[in-house]
C-alpha cells in the first residue's frame, strides 16, 4: 500500500517543491498551508506521515504535532528554519520522529521520509499477543498501552521505544542500540534524544517519576525495562495471648 504523506507548509514554493518530489518517489501526497487546513486534511486523509513546518500563520507546529499524534500516533517529520539545539530537543520532546532544517536538499528529505516509514514495518508485522506485566499491558497490534484500567497516551515514537525494550525485560540497552532499533537508520544527531523520549515515557507510566521502577537507568550504559512488580503484603503474626 502506498504511504500517505501530509505536507503542512505555509510557503507555496516549498510546499509545491516537496509535493512534486515526494509524489515522484511514489507517495500519495496532500498539502496544507495552515494548521486549521492541516487538521481538516488530517482527519479526512489519515496520513502515515506528516511533514510539519513549525512556523504556521495560525498556530505553532509545536501545538499541532501532539494534537495529531494523540489521535492516530502518526509519524511527524518537523521542517523548520530554526537551528538551535533547544528547538530541536523541544520538537523531540513533543513527539517528533525526526527534524530537518531549512535550507534542505530533496534527496535528504526523501531519505528521512523513507527511514521513518520503514519503522512501521516491524511493529505492524508484530501481530503477537499483547505483552502483560502485572498491571501494565502493551498491545502491538492496536498500539495501545494501559496500566490497570487507565489508557496511557503515547506518541508513535514513545510506543516504539517502550515496546522494543519491553520485548526483552532485563536487557540493558545502550542509547545507540535503541536509536538503531527504533529509528532504523544511522543517526548522526545527539543521542540525548533517547533521554528526552525516555523521560516522557516515564512521566506517563511510572508511579514515581523521580524513582522509576519500570524503565531504569543503568549508569554509564543506557536503560533497561523491568516488569512492574505488585506489592507483596507481608503477614505479621498475631501476638499469642499470654496465659494467666
Amino acid at each position: 500500500m502506498t504511504a500517505r504523506i501530509l505536507i503542512v507548509e505555509d510557503e507555496l514554493s516549498i510546499r509545491t517543491l516537496l509535493q512534486r518530489y515526494l509524489e515522484q518517489q511514489g507517495y500519495t501526497v496532500e498539502v496544507a498551508e495552515s494548521g486549521a487546513v492541516a487538521l481538516e486534511h488530517f482527519h479526512a486523509f489519515q496520513p502515515n506521515l506528516v511533514v510539519l513546518d513549525l512556523n504556521l500563520p495560525d498556530m505553532n507546529g509545536y501545538e499541532l504535532c501532539p494534537r495529531m499524534q494523540e489521535e492516530t500516533g502518526v509519524y511527524v517529520l518537523m521542517l523548520t528554519s530554526r537551528v538551535d539545539t533547544a528547538d530541536r530537543l523541544q520538537g523531540f520532546h513533543l513527539g517528533a520522529d525526526d527534524y530537518i532544517t531549512k535550507p534542505f536538499n530533496l534527496p535528504e528529505v526523501g531519505a528521512r521520509v523513507a527511514a521513518i516509514l520503514k519503522r512501521q514495518r516491524p511493529i505492524a508485522a508484530a501481530l503477537e499477543q499483547p505483552l502483560h506485566f502485572q498491571d501494565l499491558s502493551i498491545d502491538p497490534e492496536q498500539r495501545k498501552v494501559s496500566r490497570g484500567q487507565n489508557l496511557i497516551p503515547l506518541t508513535a515514537l514513545e510506543f516504539d521505544l517502550l515496546y522494543t525494550m519491553a520485548q526483552t525485560p532485563g536487557r540493558v540497552w545502550r542509547r545507540g542500540e535503541l536509536i538503531e532499533a527504533v529509528w532504523e537508520e544511522e543517526h548522526d544527531g545527539d543521542e540525548r534524544v533517547v533521554d528526552v523520549h525516555i523521560g516522557q515515557i516515564r512521566k506517563k507510566i511510572e508511579t514515581q517519576v523521580d524513582q522509576p521502577s519500570i524503565i531504569r537507568t543503568v549508569r554509564g550504559v543506557g536503560y533497561k525495562f523491568e516488569a512492574p512488580i505488585e506489592p507483596v503484603e507481608l503477614s505479621v503474626p498475631r501476638p499469642v495471648p499470654s496465659k494467666v
